[in-house]
């Protein structure tokens, strides 16, 4: 029965998808330009993440620098910059899966179609295209998931940060953190590192959409 109703709603999914593109296709926005800017939102979320885990880095900084204050003050606003993270984080994830699911859907059609063309040449041309295409998607969707796995240590390790204080609020405790941050540091410069590399990877396959 759970496999019944599990293949149900993804048949309810596409059809779902494939009266959205419709809708738009019937505006004349092809699957590719919704690809494009689905592509673009991602380069958004990316850029809004690395800004989002530089913030919360400096606010780490500052904690573990803590001298003197009110440490209550010091801890939510650790604790806000993990749950900021923890959205962006989310919210790039969701727009990952939105390019994969255009990306699908432009690909099987484009592929479907060629069995249409009567020039052999074209359709030739129209099938290298096609291939270099999906080559060069493949390489960029790897590029955003390892952006995006980039995050979750660092998410890991902020949360671990955020417990440990809320239950153990004094200098002492503070201290103890000290060690975690060098490691922190790094996963955070290495993942704003990957994302720059998605982002330009982003650039070069849009414009290459666009020249197609």
């Amino acid at each position: 029965m759970r496999v019944l109703i599990t293949a149900a709603f993804l048949l309810l999914l596409s059809a779902c998808q494939s009266t959205y593109y419709s809708i738009w296709e019937s505006m004349g926005v092809e699957k590719r330009d919704i690809l494009v800017d689905r592509v673009e939102s991602v380069n958004e979320a990316q850029e809004e993440a690395q800004q989002q885990f530089a913030s919360a880095l400096e606010e780490l900084t500052v904690l573990i620098n803590f001298d003197g204050g009110e440490l209550q003050t010091a801890y939510d606003k650790i604790k806000d910059q993990y749950d900021a993270s923890k959205d962006s984080a989310e919210r790039l994830t969701s727009r990952i899966d939105k390019v994969e699911s255009v990306a699908e859907a432009l690909f099987d059609e484009w592929q479907d179609e060629l069995s249409q063309y009567s020039n052999e040449s074209l359709r030739r041309d129209s099938e290298r295209k096609l291939k270099d295409t999906q080559r060069r998607y493949g390489s960029l969707i790897k590029a955003m998931h390892r952006s995006a796995d980039k995050m979750q240590p660092v998410l890991t390790a902020l949360n671990d940060n955020v417990l440990y204080l809320k239950h153990n609020l004094n200098a002492s405790a503070i201290g103890a953190l000290q060690g975690e941050f060098d490691k922190i540091k790094r996963d955070i410069e290495l993942l704003i590192k990957e994302m720059n590399g998605a982002i330009a990877q982003s650039s070069e396959f849009i414009d290459t959409i666009k020249s197609n």
